[in-house]
């Protein structure tokens, strides 16, 4: 044990200085305003991994317009239970964000959240087939109303000037618009959240990695941090440790020793997209535009053209185009793969080798692809694209879940919360959703790290999530109350109806 008079003693320790953290921390001081909160972030600054706005798509995944979450089966019809969880989720983050506007844990809403339609794009017969398939299983469904469904190249062109220009309508187009959905600046909402943090008296240091968990016998748990800058070591006992570190997450759950861990691996993919550089083209386009991902591709290597919207100037993002490096962060080191490797995950890792050829192929043709190739790429969305136009930036590190399934294991495309049984440490791992449906996730926490508490702070969650423990698919009365409520305070436009709003960047256009 180390000298006591030199330890610091906290309630919770948060590690990262992500969406994650951010809002675990937030709802924390929401809850219990009388527990220590000391959070810990290796980089010199908050949101400078995966939350940062240019390192991710900010989306605000409510599966309107992505199309993995809806899949189509063998027989033709389209499986949408995964879409209405993923807008589940991302309804209790909209309602979480709205309380926190009108409680002055964020300011003005407009500086993290902008409406923007949220579309699906395919092209071909069979994919025109499957789209409309989708709008007519979706557009029936509370959560999705006012999706519209668009085959006509003329509408095509009045709402996607830029994407009909030089198009071949020869090959049939479809879409599914929704004109509800949102564009995130998860950067800006991160550092809003942990302001109000700092503000309430939590403990921020930046430029300090965790470098060691330790569990000590009285359950609580031996944080030592190393100041990077003067390279002095700080040591904490803590109640509870949330690990929000994002691919940083496995090695520290790791060096923790907690059995649920075991088994689990991380599979790291890297990304690059095009950002637009002609002002003249960002004022074309409107929208987020998803496509299909390609055969073999994970998930999150969908294609979408991406108006976003940071720090008030709009911009236009087009990719992802997937990379591959052994680092698990943007800012790692080459040998976090190799280091992740156990003897109780070995066989997961090997396992996925095996089974996933196809994502080994779609990785090598990515990683082989000239710059041109990617122009080409684009041409899919833009056909007069031209790479003048664009310049491409490295996005940020993805590590995705590998855990064990019978004697092998299985690739994951999703989030997953790792908790010790007796609560005292959990860690997020995974992408996409990730942080769109963060709320969600935090509250799993809370409610697996704090069960005796969490029984206590219910009347108040309710207070800031009114649909918490209610599913709104199943209480449409409810939803339009919640959406309405939230689409006020946030400053989003229109109500449950999603009435279109959108008339249109350009009325002329060449096709």
């Amino acid at each position: 044990m180390p000298n006591a008079a030199m330890t610091e003693k906290t309630d919770v320790v948060l590690i990262g200085a992500g969406i994650m953290s951010a809002t675990l921390g937030a709802l924390l001081r929401q809850l219990q305003p009388d527990w220590s909160i000391s959070l810990f972030e290796r980089l010199d600054a908050a949101s400078a991994e995966s939350s940062d706005p240019w390192n991710n798509a900010g989306t605000g995944h409510s599966a309107l317009c992505e199309l993995n979450y809806s899949p189509q089966n063998p027989d033709g019809s389209v499986d949408i239970s995964k879409a209405i969880d993923i807008n589940e989720r991302f309804q209790v983050s909209r309602q979480f964000w709205s309380y926190a506007v009108e409680n002055n844990v964020l300011g003005d809403p407009s500086r993290f959240i902008n409406p923007i339609p949220h579309v699906s794009f395919v092209h071909g017969a069979d994919n025109v087939d499957y789209l409309r398939k989708r709008y007519e299983a979706l557009s029936r469904h509370p959560l999705f109303e006012g999706m519209e469904y668009i085959d006509s190249p003329d509408e095509f062109a009045r709402r996607l000037p830029l994407m009909a220009r030089g198009r071949d309508f020869s090959d049939p187009v479809a879409l599914n618009w929704t004109d509800g959905g949102t564009d995130i600046d998860f950067g800006s909402l991160t550092k809003e959240l942990l302001a109000y943090l700092g503000a309430s008296g939590a403990d921020l240091a930046f430029g300090h990695e965790v470098r060691d968990l330790s569990k000590q016998s009285d359950g609580s748990w031996l944080v030592k941090v190393r100041n990077l800058r003067t390279r002095e070591t700080r040591t904490l006992i803590s109640k509870f440790v949330f690990v929000g570190a994002g691919g940083g997450a496995l090695p520290l759950l790791q060096k923790s020793g907690i059995k649920e861990i075991d088994g689990f691996g991380g599979f790291p993919v890297s990304g690059q997209f095009f950002r637009c550089t002609n002002p003249e083209l960002i004022r074309q386009h409107e929208a987020k535009v998803y496509g299909k991902a390609a055969v073999g591709a994970p998930p999150m290597s969908v294609p979408h053209l991406d108006t976003r919207v940071i720090k008030g100037v709009p911009g236009l993002l087009f990719g992802p185009y997937a990379g591959w490096t052994p680092k698990f962060l943007k800012e790692g080191k080459l040998t976090d793969l190799f280091k992740s490797v156990k003897p109780n995950n070995l066989f997961s890792l090997l396992g996925v080798g095996v089974t996933e050829l196809g994502l080994t192929k779609y990785l090598v043709s990515e990683l082989l692809k000239s710059e041109a190739g990617k122009v080409d790429t684009l041409k899919e969305f833009i056909p007069r694209a031209d790479g003048r136009d664009w310049e491409l930036i490295t996005a940020g590190q993805r590590v995705q879940v590998i855990r064990r399934k019978g004697a092998g294991g299985v690739l994951e495309f999703g989030t997953a919360v790792v908790a010790a049984a007796d609560g005292s440490i959990a860690g997020l791992l995974g992408a996409s959703p990730g942080a769109s449906t963060g709320v969600t996730a935090m509250l799993d926490v809370m409610q697996r790290c704090f069960p005796t508490e969490y029984a206590g702070w219910t009347p108040k969650l309710k207070e800031m999530i009114p649909s918490l423990g209610v599913k709104l698919s199943e209480d449409q009365a409810l939803f339009h109350e919640v959406w309405d409520w939230t689409s006020k305070t946030l400053n989003l436009t229109g109500g449950t109806d999603n009435t279109p709003r959108h008339a249109g960047v350009a009325a002329n256009v060449e096709v």
